[in-house]
């Protein structure tokens, strides 16, 4: 078994925007690093690509891939929709001598953190405040009131979660919050 860092945050914190400025900003350490591809049985919104941005499964391919034992962790985040990681994506990760990076929601960070222990690391992502939460999901434009009201009450029982993450990371100036994650994630590597 190989090593893991995931990400935790509820929707809309910057978890993604920081992983990908971890994983594409010239750091050292990122050569190192591979991106879990999660899969979900959502739709693909304009621009994704399978395979690249999640693996999109319908709902019946999700269910079949839960019965047969082929994740390692997975949720019905909302009604219909689900979100997991692959056990097949870690191995092939693994097998490729990376260190296994997951961008996951509150409870599969959870599980996941669980499942690998000391040989994971996880950090929480925190906005800096709900408002500037809720005005992130706003700006996005893929959000219907609807999706965002779910979103905010999903996230205000998530925000309680920060305490069972290795590491909290307040998202309220992203260049710093970078350079956070950075030393953190070196600390944990050089153990």
């Amino acid at each position: 078994m190989g090593k893991a860092i995931l990400f935790s945050a509820p929707s809309g914190c910057g978890k993604t925007t920081i992983i990908n400025s971890v994983m594409n900003g010239g750091w050292p350490l990122a050569a190192r690093m591979a991106f879990s591809i999660s899969a979900t049985s959502r739709r693909p919104r304009e621009g994704e690509v399978d395979g690249r941005d999640y693996y999109f499964l319908s709902c019946d391919e999700f269910k079949a891939r839960v019965a047969a034992g082929d994740f390692l962790e997975w949720e019905e985040v909302y009604e219909g929709t689900c979100y997991g990681t692959l056990k097949s994506e870690v191995e092939r990760l693994w097998t490729a001598g990376k260190v296994v990076v997951f961008d996951v929601d509150v409870n599969g960070g959870r599980n996941i953190k669980r499942h690998f222990g000391a040989d994971a690391l996880s950090i929480f992502v925190m906005p800096p405040s709900v408002e500037v939460l809720e005005q992130r999901l706003r700006n996005r434009g893929t959000e219907s009131e609807e999706s965002i009201g779910k979103r905010l009450a999903r996230s205000a029982k998530e925000l309680e979660e920060a305490p069972l993450f290795d590491v909290t990371i307040v998202n309220d100036d992203l260049q710093r919050a970078v350079e956070e994650t950075k030393q953190v994630m070196e600390q944990f590597l050089e153990k």
